[in-house]
């Protein structure tokens, strides 16, 4: 709690317009977790859109790195659940992979992560690319599943 007051503090001393900036960066640090990925030209399908298991790989890949922050365990991925691809992503876009912790029980993490993609050179021009809830497994060396 000390190092959040700091920052407060820090943030108090910055002009209104960097404030905002600074106090949703820490929203965005207490919520859960995030990545950042610029879609490159590897990425795309014969139509020219970014495959849609490259997006899910990320997906899964944010989703494990907060199931890891909340038990220090390795983790598999046991299901995702329901995703549908909302808008195409393109070559250039930086996608947003959020994250939030919406569940917990003996063995297991359930992660939400919501996708949107900036669009171009302008990062205030986002759409949502898809959602899913990922439920995530500690497991042992052997593979079978350890208490959280």
């Amino acid at each position: 709690m000390a190092g959040l007051r700091v920052a407060d503090n820090i943030g108090l001393c910055l002009p209104p317009s960097r404030r905002r900036l600074t106090l949703r960066l820490q929203d965005e640090r207490l919520s859960g977790s995030h990545i950042r990925v610029s879609m490159l030209p590897r990425d795309t399908n014969a139509r020219g859109t970014i495959f849609g298991g490259v997006i899910l790989s990320h997906l899964d890949m944010a989703g494990g790195i907060a199931a890891s922050r909340v038990a220090a365990r390795n983790f598999v991925t046991r299901a995702m659940r329901a995703v549908e691809f909302i808008a195409p992503v393109y070559v250039g876009d930086v996608v947003s992979f959020y994250t939030s912790v919406v569940g917990r029980g003996t063995t297991s993490i359930t992660v939400k992560v919501s996708v949107e993609a900036e669009r171009g050179r302008d990062p205030r021009h986002r759409v949502k690319v898809t959602e899913a809830e990922v439920v995530y497994v500690s497991v042992d060396e052997a593979g079978k599943p350890l208490a959280l």
